[in-house]
């Protein structure tokens, strides 16, 4: 009776019919995720450092998918909140490599366009562990696969083997548990902050982050603490390096590095200031000044030690010759006894010839006071008045006769 009563109505009448008609086009609109990826197999793969490794991705479109052909091959972050990178592609029916690192290391193992777009990966490294991505396209299908690639090294390598040997049962369980202890995962050190170049306004400032220790992949975050926002300017990359153009005094402020892996993070603070650029021109101009200055104050050192020389030595010529004009010092009064000698010759009265023999005096001598004349010879030699007689006298400056 109702559903007479619905049909029998005007407005729902006309309702029903619309919800029939879009029932029937939702079944029978064709599905736009035909494409199917026929790989199969683990999606983790273990293999040892520096060998090669094939990631599979084989697929099968529908007969509705006539688009273009479009493969992907990407690592997959494992931050969410970052993009994937992209490694290896195939559109318009070429090849496109974005590392050149990786060029001679990853190959697509035949031509895409052949339903198989696997991938070859050769010389194998640490750093290659990680999870990819293949995604291909063929409008309106789409499809996409992951594979988990684990990179050991020779000792990891031979735990493993050692633990694959041995493990059965309750003995796979604890050597396991004993692989995992020893490669735990450490999280990443305290990173260093620091500035590469300098800090003038108008040039380009390169911020850098560095942790020395934890395990990879690594990823380097920059953000602005302090300041405002992240200038307009400024381009980061994963590597840890921050790159401002054009410095001003607006950029001025903290900034925050944060390191972080799977299992930590740490976070570094760095100050950046803006200075004025240097005036080069002044430098080079006050250098040459201050170098004229010096040399002509060692100029005038020199002549002031030229002048000095030659004034010591006008005053020692000077006083050699107030020496040489000087009236010669009295001579000093003779000795005592060389007096007394000298005036007994003089009392004496004669002078000493060769082969003539004297014989000595040993008659009285007058006194110091008297005056008169003395004879000098012996007894029985002529005496001979008035020759050669002396007059003596008394002197008080010597104390004795002269």
């Amino acid at each position: 009776m109702f559903a007479l009563r619905v049909a029998m109505d005007p407005v729902c009448g006309s309702f029903w019919p619309k919800v029939a008609v879009l029932l029937l086009l939702v079944a029978i609109r064709p599905r736009t995720e035909a494409m199917k990826i026929t790989s199969s197999g683990s999606q983790t793969i273990q293999q040892a450092e520096g060998d090669s490794v094939n990631l599979g991705c084989t697929y099968t479109p529908a007969a509705e998918d006539i688009g273009e052909l479009d493969v992907e091959w990407s690592n997959v972050s494992p931050d969410m909140t970052q993009k994937d990178k992209l490694l290896l592609s195939y559109a318009a029916g070429a090849t496109h490599n974005y590392y050149p690192e990786l060029t001679d290391r990853m190959k697509f193992l035949t031509e895409p366009n052949q339903g198989d777009a696997s991938v070859t990966f050769s010389g194998l490294k640490a750093s290659d562990t990680g999870t990819y991505q293949c995604k291909v396209k063929k409008a309106p299908g789409v499809d996409m696969r992951k594979v988990t690639l684990v990179v050991l090294g020779k000792e990891e390598l031979l735990l493993f083997f050692f633990a694959f040997f041995f493990c059965y049962r309750f003995y796979l369980f604890i050597i396991s548990l004993f692989v995992a202890v020893i490669h735990l995962e450490l999280p990443p050190s305290m990173p260093r902050c620091w500035v590469e170049g300098g800090e003038e306004k108008g040039a380009t400032v390169s911020l850098l982050c560095k942790s020395s220790k934890g395990s990879t992949p690594l990823t380097y975050v920059w953000t602005r603490e302090t300041g405002g926002a992240m200038p307009a300017t400024a381009t980061q990359d994963e590597g840890g390096q921050l790159l401002i153009k054009n410095h001003t005094d607006s950029n001025a402020g903290t900034y925050v590095c944060e390191a972080k892996n799977a299992v930590g993070q740490a976070q570094c603070r760095y100050n950046l200031r803006a200075y004025n650029p240097t005036d080069k021109v002044g430098v080079i101009v006050g250098a040459v000044i201050g170098a004229l200055l010096l040399l002509i104050l060692l100029l005038v050192l020199i002549w002031l030690l030229i002048i000095c020389r030659q004034k010591k030595r006008y005053q020692k010529e000077a006083a050699n010759e107030i020496r040489e004009d000087a009236p010669a010092p009295e001579s000093r009064p003779p000795s005592r006894q060389s007096s007394r000698h000298s005036s007994f010759q003089a009392m004496a009265g004669y002078r000493t010839h060769q082969g003539i023999q004297y014989a000595s005096v040993r008659g009285h001598l007058p006194s110091i006071h008297e005056s008169g004349p003395i004879y000098t010879g012996s007894s029985n030699s002529p005496s001979i008045a008035g020759d050669r007689a002396t007059s003596l006298k008394y002197d008080q400056r010597y104390g004795y006769a002269v």
